[in-house]
């Protein structure tokens, strides 16, 4: 018993190592928060290492090649959002107090003003997921006992195995299906609308694409029809400007074909937080403002100051494509790619080969992000147990397993992690 302490003992690393990696870790962050334009001016790094060590749970890196991973929390945060969800979480704030006046606001009124001049829409809502924001706009806007029209084609079930008809049905009105899976006409739904016809609901098929013999009417079809088109674009995308969101709906262009409400998450495409964006005319957005159901899908105080922060740098296009991680993967150049995955592959002692990775999330389905990877030889213990060992590390280092080899992206790795990333792979084989 007294040995194996003394060597637990004498396995203990030295104070000059154990504060060696912290540091290492923190100024290589803090490098790449000022390379990304992030520099907010003076920062405590003695204070962010003590908070790295008093972190629950072991780091993660992300060498999948999915850029909105739903397993790993989707999108990363921008130093910016990280900033404002600890001063949310420091002490009290003006969640709902005008600080003018002394009178009670409305939660999310910040969010509102920047996705009104974001998006063009007349007024905003924000609430906790992309799926209460639906599950609100059918509510409100429809209401038990209304109908709802739903395309066949886009009766889908995402991850999870949440499905639109179960929404639908949740708010207590009645689903109307026109069309067939693959084609829908504008002229089926105009059949279909009656007395109780409350609203079409328009959804984003957001983890597949159907090809060959299909039809799907434009959204300005619908918006002439004379009810209500709620437009669930899914992905978050608030405009049209970046190519490579090119194909994907954004809010800006729906509200623009006639929808009177647009629903989308904040924690795709946008690279916020976890929440649920509406954007629209102002008397469907006081309805699902008035709604009882609102207080119950409303928004926590550290989302929502994520989400502020992370919509004030999409007012600079040019800060958020360099400041929001999410952007800057989708947008790396191919130098730069080939660039981090040759420094990881001679870091690692592996090879690189071309395998293209995705953006993941139910965002831009059909969409490969071409580039190279890192192969890793398995060696005797095989890829599947390679593969564990790097997600056993701390950090975790999760990879993909692809015909018997294990591969390393590095777009989803930031510059600064690539040597950590290395350093874990060695870790791995030698334990």
């Amino acid at each position: 018993m007294s040995a194996s302490r003394d060597e637990r003992l004498r396995a203990l690393p030295s104070v000059d190592r154990l504060a060696t990696a912290v540091a290492r870790a923190e100024l290589a962050a803090r490098r790449q928060e000022i390379i990304a334009g992030e520099d907010g001016g003076e920062v405590d790094l003695v204070a962010r290492a003590r908070a790295r060590l008093r972190a629950d749970g072991p780091r993660l890196l992300n060498a999948t090649g999915v850029v909105l991973h739903t397993n790993l929390g989707r999108a990363p945060l921008a130093g910016a959002a990280r900033a404002a969800v600890a001063a949310a979480a420091t002490g009290y704030g003006a969640l709902e107090l005008d600080l003018t006046t002394g009178a009670r606001s409305r939660r999310g009124a910040r969010a509102e003003r920047a996705l009104t001049a974001l998006t063009g829409a007349e007024a905003a809502m924000v609430v906790n997921n992309g799926a209460a924001a639906v599950l609100l706009a059918v509510t409100a806007v429809a209401g038990p006992g209304r109908e709802v029209i739903v395309s066949r084609g886009e009766l889908i079930e995402i991850g999870g195995g949440m499905r639109i008809a179960d929404v639908v049905a949740q708010s207590g009105a009645v689903l109307v299906e026109v069309g067939s899976t693959n084609r829908t006409r504008a002229g089926d739904y105009a059949a279909a609308i009656g007395p109780a016809t409350g609203a079409i609901l328009r959804v984003h098929q957001s983890n597949f694409r159907m090809s060959g013999f299909v039809q799907r009417p434009e959204l300005r079809e619908l918006a002439v029809l004379g009810v209500p088109v709620i437009d669930d674009i899914g992905s978050g995308a608030l405009d049209g400007r970046r190519p490579a969101f090119a194909g994907e709906p954004h809010a800006r262009g729906s509200l623009a074909a006639g929808a009177a409400l647009v629903c989308c998450s904040g924690d795709k495409l946008l690279g916020g937080p976890q929440a649920g964006i509406l954007v629209g005319a102002a008397a469907p957005i006081a309805g699902c403002r008035e709604h009882p159901l609102a207080r119950a899908l409303r928004i926590d105080k550290l989302c929502l100051a994520a989400l502020e922060a992370t919509l004030e740098l999409h007012g600079d296009p040019g800060r958020a494509d360099a400041a929001i991680p999410v952007l800057a993967m989708l947008q790396l150049s191919d130098d730069e790619l080939t660039a981090r995955t040759e420094q990881l592959a001679r870091l690692s002692g592996g090879v690189v080969v071309e395998a293209p990775g995705s953006v993941g999330g139910g965002s831009l389905p059909a969409r490969e992000l071409p580039g190279p990877a890192v192969a890793l030889h398995p060696g005797e213990q095989g890829a599947e147990a390679l593969a564990a060992a790097l997600r056993a590390g701390d950090p975790a280092l999760i990879a993909r397993v692809h015909q018997g080899r294990v591969l390393l992206s590095a777009r989803t790795l930031a510059a600064g992690e690539i040597p950590l990333a290395a350093e874990c792979v060695a870790r791995a084989r030698r334990d």
